[in-house]
């Protein structure tokens, strides 16, 4: 009924998050599945009237079968189930095989780490900001009562390892790593509640030819997907151009960084909603005509005319286009003034990448962050810049293009046993055949036949089956059948030292 209240999954009045109004605030679960309380009692009601109708017909009740527990996992979590798996393990493969050949090392750091670390990092220069990230995170008091949060990122947690290392720590350094990551926030296409991420950061570097190595290691790993220019790019600009302007304008550096958050969310917003926003930080309307023009820049004319040729900003981004034309990524990349990422602590080059079709959300997102070990009171700067490429979006957009690969389990031989006579025998073949390093199973139930056994190892992908029958034992031989050859119907009897030879 119009103008009855919505319900949300929880039973609670349905409240829209600020992020999203078709999403509730309290469950984060969609508008579309909100009920009134009308519908929720006609449900009921409706359900009460069958069960009725059925003892009045004699009807027996069916017994449901309820589980001992839910089988779904978490919402917005995954289950990795071995022919899912197989996906993720060829995507971080990718990762893994970019990052070694940019000549990055592989770290990692706890799950768990404490609240106030990602609080710090977020709302430097806007305390809301810090309050934001908390409501999007997984935390909760220990037992010993420390607060504490699953990680929603990696890079507090990189920053507090260089502070940990301290003056043993060789710079420049390039590190890498693929943590699971955790956000409560609302479920879209391509963003779930536990996510990896792909992080790449280099430290120490203090002009763009770290950014200019982040981004070729980026459009590395696009190709290495199969991806063209065609399909994505990178949108890139540089806070100091909006610094510049605001400066420019009059206004104070500690308006900065919450004019920022609230420009990373033009994409969403309505600009009469982001107007309003800015207002209320004290901008003039004209402040807020020339930012949101400054935004519309995409070519180095529209920036040398807006802050003047010879301004470090236009100086450090012509260097940066220069030195990836030398990469030979001018295809890929593209100057946009509306990048300006929501985090607070990023200083220079900020960059995202997407989908030329516009279908998804940004596929990664990075930039410089040369102050973020002020934020955490270390005494000495160290300039750093890196990115975070999540593994959600890239698999929808693999599957857009048609460029998930077919997987199948890697399993190179089955040996069969013909009885459970031939079973220690088989399990002796088998043990020489894993010797040379190959991938190798047995059948294992005592009952399963010659044609269910074949079926099972067609099953698996085997390449080959090893069938151990008494008769060919005898002889010293064993039968190899091809599992990829349709020619191959009755397999070859070979002896054991040819098995292993041809193996």
């Amino acid at each position: 009924m119009e103008g009855e209240k919505l319900l949300c999954a929880t039973g609670e009045a349905f409240t829209p998050w600020s992020e999203n109004e078709n999403v509730c605030a309290t469950c984060k679960g969609l508008k579309s599945k909100a009920r009134t309380a009308g519908e929720v009692e006609k449900q009921m009601k409706g359900k009460g009237r069958a069960k009725a109708d059925g003892k009045k017909e004699g009807k027996k009740e069916k017994k449901v079968q309820v589980p001992v527990i839910e089988t779904q996992p978490e919402q917005g979590c995954r289950d990795f189930p071995p022919e899912e798996y197989r996906l993720r393990h060829w995507l971080f493969g990718k990762f893994r095989s970019v990052a070694a050949s940019f000549g990055f090392e592989e770290y990692d750091c706890p799950v768990l780490e404490p609240e106030h670390l990602y609080a710090v990092k977020a709302g430097k220069g806007d305390a809301s900001a810090g309050e934001e990230i908390l409501e999007q995170m997984f935390n909760f008091t220990t037992k010993g009562g420390h607060k504490v949060a699953l990680r929603p990122e990696l890079t507090p947690s990189l920053a507090r390892l260089v502070m940990k290392k301290g003056q043993s720590l060789l710079l420049p350094i390039k590190w890498f790593s693929i943590p699971q990551c955790w956000r409560y926030e609302a479920i879209v296409r391509g963003r779930k509640r536990e996510h990896y991420q792909w992080n790449m950061d280099i430290w120490g570097v203090p002009n763009v030819a770290a950014e200019s190595e982040l981004l070729a290691s980026v459009v590395a790993f696009f190709k290495s997907l199969g991806l063209t220019s065609k399909d994505v790019g990178i949108k890139i600009n540089s806070r100091k151009l909006l610094q510049t302007v605001l400066k420019q304008a009059g206004v104070k550096d500690e308006q900065f960084a919450p004019v920022c958050i609230i420009i990373d969310k033009v994409d969403k917003l309505e600009r009469a909603e982001i107007e309003k926003m800015l207002g209320e930080k004290g901008l003039s309307p004209e402040v807020i005509d020339v930012i949101l023009n400054t935004l519309k820049i995409q070519s180095f004319d529209g920036l040398r005319q807006v802050v003047g040729a010879e301004a470090e900003v236009v100086n450090e981004m012509e260097q940066l286009f220069e030195n990836l034309d030398a990469y030979g990524l001018s295809d890929w990349v593209q100057l946009d003034a509306s990048v300006v990422r929501g985090l607070a602590y990023y200083t220079g080059v900020v960059f995202e990448g997407f989908d030329r079709a516009g279908h998804l959300r940004a596929i990664c997102g990075g930039g410089r962050y040369d102050t973020l070990l002020d934020t955490f009171g270390h005494t000495k700067s160290i300039p750093a810049a890196g990115f975070g490429f999540g593994d959600c979006v890239i698999v929808e957009l693999l599957k857009d293009k048609n460029l998930v690969p077919q997987l199948t389990a890697e399993i190179q031989d089955i040996l069969i046993p013909f009885n459970e006579s031939m079973r220690a025998n088989a399990v002796s073949v088998m043990m020489k055949l894993r010797k040379l390093g190959r991938s190798v199973d047995i059948i294992l139930e005592k009952k399963r036949s010659l044609k269910q056994a074949f079926s099972y190892a067609d099953s698996r992908g085997a390449e080959r089956v090893v069938l151990v029958a008494p008769g060919e034992w005898a002889r010293g031989t064993v039968t190899v059948k091809n599992m990829r050859d349709a020619q191959d119907d009755r397999g070859t009897e070979v002896t054991i030292e040819d098995l292993i030879k041809m193996s």
